[in-house]
């Protein structure tokens, strides 16, 4: 069972922190991540998604800096969903993954706005320089 029930809300740290929504269908992917974000102070999750429904719902109310997304969620045939769009109007950047590191992948990376796209196999070592960057670009922007 996950730590953090899925659709949950958590805040972990200050205004200050940059806000995290995990969202992909895998708990055991949602867990490590949680896991690999759990040692930056500066970073907080504010929730985890199952699914591009749930994303796109929390992702509205809780208007996190970043969103993890799995670009292959099975509620909509493994391709995200138009309203993800949505995300960006709110400051959100997305930042994309998924275990097929393919054109085909960086390709749907970029039809939904995506920041950055990483392959799942290489999140250990580029999850967190990459979220740090994102925030470091977003400070640049205002």
């Amino acid at each position: 069972m996950s730590e953090f029930p899925v659709g949950l809300r958590m805040i972990q740290n200050s205004d200050t922190s940059i806000k995290i929504l995990i969202a992909d269908d895998s708990e055991i992917v949602r867990r490590w991540i949680r896991h690999v974000l759990s040692t930056q102070t500066e970073m907080a999750i504010v929730g985890e998604a199952a699914s591009y429904a749930q994303t796109i719902q929390m992702a509205c109310d809780l208007e996190p800096h970043v969103v993890v997304l799995d670009l292959h969620m099975p509620d909509e045939t493994y391709f995200p969903p138009p309203q993800v769009k949505s995300f960006l109007n709110r400051g959100s950047q997305i930042l994309a993954i998924s275990v097929w590191d393919d054109e085909y992948s960086r390709e749907s990376a970029e039809s939904i706005g995506a920041a950055v796209f990483l392959g799942t196999m290489n999140l250990t070592n580029t999850l967190i320089p990459t979220i740090l960057q994102l925030r470091q670009k977003r400070a640049a922007a205002a």
